[in-house]
């Protein structure tokens, strides 16, 4: 089955292994998984949080070796079609654009799965059922 990634499971994945913990190991192992997908939003939300210096603070290197890895996925461009697609998830979910953005592109590439800590655990968005892969290894 396809499965989306929401960004901060990326984020976690790409600490530093000198401050890596419990949910960097869950990260890194989720995404060895077959089929997993992310969108242009996520790859762009990535890259603002691994530059900041209160988040990843990722070397030029650092960063170069991560797009290199996540490029690997199946990226899902941001189109009119995932805009549109997105205001009516927001109208009928009240989930905020840029989740509404996600939602959006995790069904367009019939994903069944969305992985990500930030949404409702459970909640089933048109065929996408949110996962927390955190609370899964409590």
């Amino acid at each position: 089955m396809n499965a989306f990634v929401d960004t901060n499971l990326l984020l976690y994945a790409a600490e530093n292994d000198d401050t890596a913990g419990r949910k960097t190991a869950i990260a890194r192992e989720l995404l060895l998984q077959p089929g997993l997908h992310l969108s242009v939003q996520v790859l762009n939300e990535f890259i603002v949080n691994a530059r900041s210096s209160r988040k990843l603070a990722l070397t030029t290197a650092g960063e170069a070796d991560w797009i290199e890895k996540l490029l690997l996925f199946p990226v899902m461009p941001l189109t009119e079609r995932t805009f549109l697609r997105a205001l009516e998830l927001h109208q009928r979910h009240q989930t905020s654009h840029w989740d509404s953005l996600i939602i959006a592109s995790a069904l367009e590439c019939q994903c069944g799965v969305l992985y990500s800590e930030d949404l409702n655990p459970g909640q089933d968005y048109g065929g996408v059922r949110v996962i927390n892969p955190f609370s899964m290894h409590s």
